[in-house]
Protein backbone atom coordinates (compact mmCIF):
# COMPACT_ATOMS: atom_id res chain seq x y z
CA UNK A 1 0.00 0.00 0.00
CA UNK A 2 1.46 3.49 -0.75
CA UNK A 3 1.89 6.28 1.76
CA UNK A 4 -0.36 8.65 0.75
CA UNK A 5 -1.57 11.82 2.85
CA UNK A 6 -3.54 14.47 1.90
CA UNK A 7 -1.60 17.57 3.72
CA UNK A 8 -4.18 19.78 5.36
CA UNK A 9 -4.27 23.86 4.77
CA UNK A 10 -0.99 23.25 2.63
CA UNK A 11 -1.22 26.70 0.65
CA UNK A 12 -1.56 28.64 4.87
CA UNK A 13 1.30 26.14 6.41
CA UNK A 14 3.82 27.42 3.45
CA UNK A 15 2.48 30.96 4.30
CA UNK A 16 2.57 30.58 8.07
CA UNK A 17 6.25 29.29 7.95
CA UNK A 18 7.85 31.84 6.14
CA UNK A 19 10.75 29.87 4.64
CA UNK A 20 13.97 31.13 3.58
CA UNK A 21 15.63 29.71 1.09
CA UNK A 22 18.48 28.78 2.92
CA UNK A 23 17.11 28.39 6.44
CA UNK A 24 16.95 24.95 8.15
CA UNK A 25 12.87 23.48 8.94
CA UNK A 26 11.41 20.84 11.24
CA UNK A 27 8.31 18.85 9.92
CA UNK A 28 8.03 17.10 13.28
CA UNK A 29 5.46 15.09 11.49
CA UNK A 30 5.85 14.05 8.09
CA UNK A 31 4.04 11.52 7.32
CA UNK A 32 4.46 11.01 3.85
CA UNK A 33 6.01 14.14 2.68
CA UNK A 34 2.97 16.18 1.58
CA UNK A 35 4.00 19.69 3.74
CA UNK A 36 7.60 18.11 3.79
CA UNK A 37 7.62 18.61 0.05
CA UNK A 38 6.08 22.18 0.46
CA UNK A 39 9.19 23.25 2.34
CA UNK A 40 12.01 21.22 0.65
CA UNK A 41 10.55 22.70 -2.92
CA UNK A 42 10.93 26.14 -1.08
CA UNK A 43 14.78 25.58 -0.24
CA UNK A 44 17.85 25.99 -1.79
CA UNK A 45 20.72 23.81 -1.69
CA UNK A 46 22.25 24.99 1.52
CA UNK A 47 18.91 24.85 3.34
CA UNK A 48 17.93 22.02 5.69
CA UNK A 49 14.86 20.19 6.20
CA UNK A 50 14.57 18.03 8.99
CA UNK A 51 12.12 15.08 8.54
CA UNK A 52 10.91 13.28 12.13
CA UNK A 53 8.41 11.14 12.55
CA UNK A 54 7.47 8.20 14.44
CA UNK A 55 6.03 5.48 11.96
CA UNK A 56 9.05 4.18 10.08
CA UNK A 57 6.56 3.66 7.34
CA UNK A 58 6.16 7.21 7.08
CA UNK A 59 9.67 8.23 7.17
CA UNK A 60 10.96 5.77 4.52
CA UNK A 61 8.24 7.35 1.98
CA UNK A 62 9.34 10.92 3.11
CA UNK A 63 12.97 9.96 2.24
CA UNK A 64 11.42 8.45 -1.23
CA UNK A 65 9.09 11.56 -1.98
CA UNK A 66 11.68 14.02 -0.97
CA UNK A 67 14.75 12.44 -3.06
CA UNK A 68 13.79 14.89 -6.02
CA UNK A 69 14.25 17.54 -4.22
CA UNK A 70 17.96 19.50 -4.12
CA UNK A 71 17.96 21.13 0.06
CA UNK A 72 19.62 18.98 2.31
CA UNK A 73 18.04 16.38 3.79
CA UNK A 74 18.16 14.67 7.60
CA UNK A 75 15.28 12.12 8.58
CA UNK A 76 14.85 10.84 12.37
CA UNK A 77 13.39 8.36 13.21
CA UNK A 78 11.81 9.53 16.49
CA UNK A 79 8.78 11.53 18.40
CA UNK A 80 8.82 15.28 17.81
CA UNK A 81 9.00 15.42 21.58
CA UNK A 82 12.80 14.58 20.92
CA UNK A 83 14.19 17.86 20.82
CA UNK A 84 17.69 16.79 21.45
CA UNK A 85 17.79 14.57 18.67
CA UNK A 86 16.29 17.62 16.62
CA UNK A 87 18.46 20.03 17.99
CA UNK A 88 21.69 17.79 17.29
CA UNK A 89 20.48 17.34 13.66
CA UNK A 90 19.75 21.02 13.55
CA UNK A 91 23.19 22.10 14.59
CA UNK A 92 21.10 24.40 17.91
CA UNK A 93 18.68 26.30 15.68
CA UNK A 94 15.79 26.55 13.24
CA UNK A 95 14.06 28.80 11.43
CA UNK A 96 11.09 27.38 11.33
CA UNK A 97 8.75 23.82 12.54
CA UNK A 98 5.70 21.99 11.49
CA UNK A 99 3.82 19.99 13.58
CA UNK A 100 0.36 17.89 11.69
CA UNK A 101 -0.92 16.25 14.73
CA UNK A 102 -3.34 13.42 15.08
CA UNK A 103 -3.32 10.00 12.54
CA UNK A 104 -2.56 10.46 9.03
CA UNK A 105 -4.53 9.26 5.66
CA UNK A 106 -2.48 6.04 5.93
CA UNK A 107 -2.69 5.22 8.80
CA UNK A 108 -6.49 5.47 8.98
CA UNK A 109 -6.55 3.76 5.66
CA UNK A 110 -4.44 0.66 6.23
CA UNK A 111 -6.22 -2.13 7.86
CA UNK A 112 -3.02 -3.78 9.07
CA UNK A 113 -2.58 -0.80 11.37
CA UNK A 114 -5.69 -0.96 13.46
CA UNK A 115 -6.64 2.70 13.84
CA UNK A 116 -10.06 2.47 12.25
CA UNK A 117 -13.75 0.97 12.98
CA UNK A 118 -14.58 1.21 9.32
CA UNK A 119 -12.50 -2.34 8.78
CA UNK A 120 -11.75 -5.49 10.51
CA UNK A 121 -7.96 -5.66 11.62
CA UNK A 122 -6.33 -7.00 14.76
CA UNK A 123 -6.52 -4.43 17.53
CA UNK A 124 -2.95 -2.17 17.16
CA UNK A 125 -2.82 1.38 16.75
CA UNK A 126 0.53 2.00 17.45
CA UNK A 127 2.35 4.71 15.30
CA UNK A 128 5.79 3.26 16.20
CA UNK A 129 5.70 -0.30 15.83
CA UNK A 130 8.55 -0.41 18.18
CA UNK A 131 6.11 0.49 21.02
CA UNK A 132 5.42 -2.38 23.47
CA UNK A 133 1.55 -1.09 24.61
CA UNK A 134 -0.82 -1.60 21.85
CA UNK A 135 -4.89 -1.07 21.76
CA UNK A 136 -4.97 -5.33 22.67
CA UNK A 137 -3.23 -4.25 26.03
CA UNK A 138 -5.53 -1.07 26.40
CA UNK A 139 -8.57 -3.53 25.80
CA UNK A 140 -7.90 -6.62 27.39
CA UNK A 141 -5.98 -5.37 30.54
CA UNK A 142 -7.14 -1.91 32.18
CA UNK A 143 -9.22 -2.03 34.79
CA UNK A 144 -12.94 -1.00 33.71
CA UNK A 145 -12.47 2.33 35.77
CA UNK A 146 -9.52 3.52 33.87
CA UNK A 147 -10.97 2.41 30.72
CA UNK A 148 -13.83 4.47 31.41
CA UNK A 149 -11.85 7.20 32.51
CA UNK A 150 -9.88 7.83 29.53
CA UNK A 151 -12.46 7.11 26.72
CA UNK A 152 -14.15 10.09 28.94
CA UNK A 153 -11.04 11.98 29.00
CA UNK A 154 -9.77 11.40 25.67
CA UNK A 155 -12.31 10.67 23.84
CA UNK A 156 -15.06 13.15 24.89
CA UNK A 157 -17.26 10.01 25.17
CA UNK A 158 -20.92 10.81 26.97
CA UNK A 159 -21.38 7.02 27.69
CA UNK A 160 -17.69 6.30 28.81
CA UNK A 161 -19.08 4.02 32.04
CA UNK A 162 -21.31 1.86 29.95
CA UNK A 163 -18.72 1.47 26.83
CA UNK A 164 -16.37 0.57 29.62
CA UNK A 165 -18.74 -1.86 31.60
CA UNK A 166 -19.42 -3.92 28.22
CA UNK A 167 -15.93 -3.56 27.33
CA UNK A 168 -15.50 -5.92 30.88
CA UNK A 169 -18.66 -8.14 30.46
CA UNK A 170 -16.87 -9.15 26.81
CA UNK A 171 -13.71 -9.90 27.84
CA UNK A 172 -14.30 -12.14 30.62
CA UNK A 173 -15.84 -14.52 27.85
CA UNK A 174 -12.85 -14.33 25.60
CA UNK A 175 -9.96 -11.43 24.60
CA UNK A 176 -11.13 -8.83 22.46
CA UNK A 177 -8.66 -8.76 19.61
CA UNK A 178 -9.85 -7.55 16.28
CA UNK A 179 -11.13 -3.37 15.79
CA UNK A 180 -14.70 -5.13 13.98
CA UNK A 181 -15.39 -7.10 17.93
CA UNK A 182 -14.45 -3.78 19.39
CA UNK A 183 -16.34 -1.49 17.33
CA UNK A 184 -19.15 -4.17 17.95
CA UNK A 185 -19.72 -3.69 21.79
CA UNK A 186 -19.35 -0.14 21.04
CA UNK A 187 -22.54 -0.01 19.35
CA UNK A 188 -24.36 -2.54 21.93
CA UNK A 189 -23.13 -0.20 24.85
CA UNK A 190 -24.42 3.30 22.92
CA UNK A 191 -28.34 3.17 23.40
CA UNK A 192 -29.81 3.30 19.46
CA UNK A 193 -31.48 6.48 19.98
CA UNK A 194 -28.23 8.36 20.89
CA UNK A 195 -26.33 6.06 17.60
CA UNK A 196 -28.91 7.99 15.79
CA UNK A 197 -26.95 11.51 15.44
CA UNK A 198 -23.26 12.57 15.28
CA UNK A 199 -20.16 10.70 14.35
CA UNK A 200 -19.72 7.00 13.99
CA UNK A 201 -20.29 5.48 17.05
CA UNK A 202 -16.68 3.80 17.92
CA UNK A 203 -14.80 7.24 16.50
CA UNK A 204 -14.07 8.96 20.46
CA UNK A 205 -13.39 5.24 21.69
CA UNK A 206 -10.82 4.56 18.72
CA UNK A 207 -9.96 8.28 19.78
CA UNK A 208 -9.45 8.11 23.17
CA UNK A 209 -7.61 4.23 22.80
CA UNK A 210 -5.15 5.65 19.47
CA UNK A 211 -4.28 8.51 21.86
CA UNK A 212 -3.53 6.12 25.18
CA UNK A 213 -1.50 4.12 23.46
CA UNK A 214 0.91 6.46 21.30
CA UNK A 215 0.82 8.72 24.52
CA UNK A 216 -0.14 11.47 22.09
CA UNK A 217 -0.88 14.41 24.57
CA UNK A 218 2.16 13.93 26.77
CA UNK A 219 4.48 13.73 23.62
CA UNK A 220 2.52 17.17 23.10
CA UNK A 221 3.22 19.04 26.05
CA UNK A 222 6.68 18.45 25.92
CA UNK A 223 7.09 19.40 22.54
CA UNK A 224 4.82 22.72 22.79
CA UNK A 225 6.99 23.71 25.60
CA UNK A 226 10.60 23.17 24.41
CA UNK A 227 10.29 23.43 20.51
CA UNK A 228 9.85 27.25 20.87
CA UNK A 229 13.80 27.87 22.24
CA UNK A 230 15.18 26.13 18.87
CA UNK A 231 13.82 28.52 17.33
CA UNK A 232 16.28 32.01 15.83
CA UNK A 233 14.79 35.32 16.27
CA UNK A 234 11.92 35.73 13.59
CA UNK A 235 11.48 32.14 13.33
CA UNK A 236 8.20 30.37 13.76
CA UNK A 237 6.33 26.96 14.68
CA UNK A 238 3.12 26.25 13.33
CA UNK A 239 0.83 23.49 14.59
CA UNK A 240 -1.98 21.31 13.51
CA UNK A 241 -4.53 20.67 15.33
CA UNK A 242 -7.67 18.20 14.73
CA UNK A 243 -9.70 17.89 18.19
CA UNK A 244 -10.44 20.36 20.92
CA UNK A 245 -7.88 18.26 23.82
CA UNK A 246 -4.73 18.71 21.16
CA UNK A 247 -6.23 22.19 20.68
CA UNK A 248 -6.41 23.32 24.11
CA UNK A 249 -2.76 22.19 24.92
CA UNK A 250 -0.91 24.12 22.16
CA UNK A 251 -3.07 27.24 23.37
CA UNK A 252 -2.92 26.86 27.10
CA UNK A 253 1.27 26.23 26.16
CA UNK A 254 1.39 29.69 23.66
CA UNK A 255 -0.59 31.38 25.91
CA UNK A 256 1.74 30.79 28.94
CA UNK A 257 4.43 31.52 26.48
CA UNK A 258 2.83 34.83 25.36
CA UNK A 259 2.18 35.79 28.86
CA UNK A 260 5.06 33.82 31.05
CA UNK A 261 4.64 36.56 34.17
CA UNK A 262 4.18 34.58 37.56
CA UNK A 263 3.10 37.44 40.11
CA UNK A 264 0.19 37.05 41.52
CA UNK A 265 -2.79 38.97 40.15
CA UNK A 266 -3.30 41.36 43.31
CA UNK A 267 0.45 42.85 42.50
CA UNK A 268 -0.13 46.28 40.92
CA UNK A 269 3.43 45.56 38.55
CA UNK A 270 5.22 42.75 37.45
CA UNK A 271 8.48 41.70 39.82
CA UNK A 272 8.76 38.34 38.33
CA UNK A 273 10.93 40.19 35.46
CA UNK A 274 9.44 37.06 32.96
CA UNK A 275 8.97 38.61 29.41
CA UNK A 276 7.68 36.68 26.49
CA UNK A 277 10.07 35.88 24.05
CA UNK A 278 7.11 34.92 21.18
CA UNK A 279 4.69 36.92 19.28
CA UNK A 280 1.31 35.57 18.14
CA UNK A 281 1.47 35.44 14.12
CA UNK A 282 -2.23 35.32 14.18
CA UNK A 283 -4.95 36.40 16.46
CA UNK A 284 -7.02 33.49 15.88
CA UNK A 285 -6.47 29.82 14.60
CA UNK A 286 -6.27 29.60 10.63
CA UNK A 287 -9.00 27.02 9.88
CA UNK A 288 -9.63 25.43 6.55
CA UNK A 289 -11.90 26.96 3.95
CA UNK A 290 -14.85 25.45 2.28
CA UNK A 291 -13.05 24.10 -0.95
CA UNK A 292 -11.04 22.18 1.04
CA UNK A 293 -13.08 20.96 3.32
CA UNK A 294 -15.31 19.19 0.29
CA UNK A 295 -12.61 17.87 -1.20
CA UNK A 296 -11.28 16.71 1.76
CA UNK A 297 -13.33 15.72 4.69
CA UNK A 298 -10.31 15.25 7.78
CA UNK A 299 -9.26 18.62 7.18
CA UNK A 300 -13.16 19.57 8.86
CA UNK A 301 -11.49 20.08 12.43
CA UNK A 302 -8.31 21.26 11.85
CA UNK A 303 -6.53 24.27 13.25
CA UNK A 304 -3.61 26.02 12.22
CA UNK A 305 -1.95 28.46 15.33
CA UNK A 306 1.22 29.77 14.50
CA UNK A 307 3.78 31.70 17.03
CA UNK A 308 6.88 33.81 16.09
CA UNK A 309 10.08 33.60 18.06
CA UNK A 310 11.25 37.49 19.17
Amino acid sequence: MEFEHVPVLFDEVMEALNIRPDGTYVDGTAGGGGHASGIASRLSEKGLLIAVDRDIEALEAAEKRLSEYGCRKEFLHTNYSDTDAIKEAAGNSVDGILLDLGVSSYQLDNPERGFSYMSDAPLDMRMDEGDRLTAYDVVNRYDRQELARLIKEYGEENWAARIAEFIEKARAEKPISTTAELTEIIKAAIPARARRTGPHPAKRTFQAIRIEVNDELGHLRQAVEKLPDLLISGGRIAIITFHSLEDRIVKTEFERRLNPCTCPKEFPVCVCGKVADVKRVTKKPILPGQEETESNPRARSAKLRVLEKL
